[in-house]
C-alpha cells in the first residue's frame, strides 16, 4: 500500500470517527458524515459527486444532508467555476457562523417564553419554570455574544484572520 492509500484510509477513519461523535451529540448521521468529510478534505470543498464517492452514498443522501448543513450555516454552496456543478465548502470559522446563527433562534425562544409567562402567570409553578428558563436563555444569549467577540480577538492572536 502506498503513502496516498494510507493517507486516504486514515482520512476515512477520521471522517467516520468524528461523524460518530457528532451523531452522538445529536446531529443526524448523514449531515455529520458530510460535514466531517468536508472538514477533512484538503480544499475544504467538494462536489456532490465527490462526497458521494468518498462516502459511498447516493446523490439523494448528499443532497438532503447538504441542505441541512447549509440551513445551519455549517457549509456554503458555491458554483464550481466554469461548470454548473455545486461545490460545498466548509470554512475555518464554521463553528462561529453556526453559533452566531443560533442568536436568532435564542431570540425567538425568549419571545415565546415571555409570552408563555404572560399567558400562564409568573406566580404559578409553571410560570416560575418558564421564567427560569427565560432567564437561562437570556444569560446564554449574553454569554454567547461576549464569547463570539472574544473568539474574534483570539482568532487574530492565532493568525487565523486575514
Amino acid at each position: 500500500m502506498d503513502a496516498a492509500e494510507v493517507a486516504a484510509q486514515a482520512r476515512a477513519r477520521f471522517v467516520e470517527s468524528f461523524a460518530a461523535q457528532l451523531t452522538e451529540a445529536g446531529m443526524t448521521r448523514m449531515p455529520a458524515r458530510i460535514f466531517a468529510a468536508l472538514l477533512a478534505s484538503d480544499s475544504g470543498a467538494l462536489t456532490s459527486a465527490e462526497l458521494g464517492e468518498r462516502l459511498r452514498v447516493s446523490p439523494a443522501a448528499v443532497s438532503g444532508a447538504v441542505r441541512y448543513l447549509t440551513q445551519q450555516h455549517m457549509v456554503t454552496r458555491e458554483r464550481e467555476p466554469g461548470t454548473r456543478r455545486d461545490l460545498f465548502r466548509v470554512h475555518g470559522n464554521q463553528w462561529y457562523e453556526a453559533l452566531t446563527n443560533r442568536d436568532s433562534v435564542l431570540k425567538r425562544w425568549e419571545d415565546a417564553l415571555r409570552e408563555g409567562v404572560d399567558a400562564i402567570g409568573a406566580d404559578s409553578p409553571a410560570g416560575r419554570r418558564l421564567s427560569e428558563t427565560l432567564a437561562f436563555f437570556e444569560f446564554v444569549q449574553a454569554e454567547l455574544t461576549g464569547m463570539t467577540e472574544r473568539w474574534r480577538e483570539h482568532r487574530k492572536t492565532l493568525g487565523l484572520d486575514g
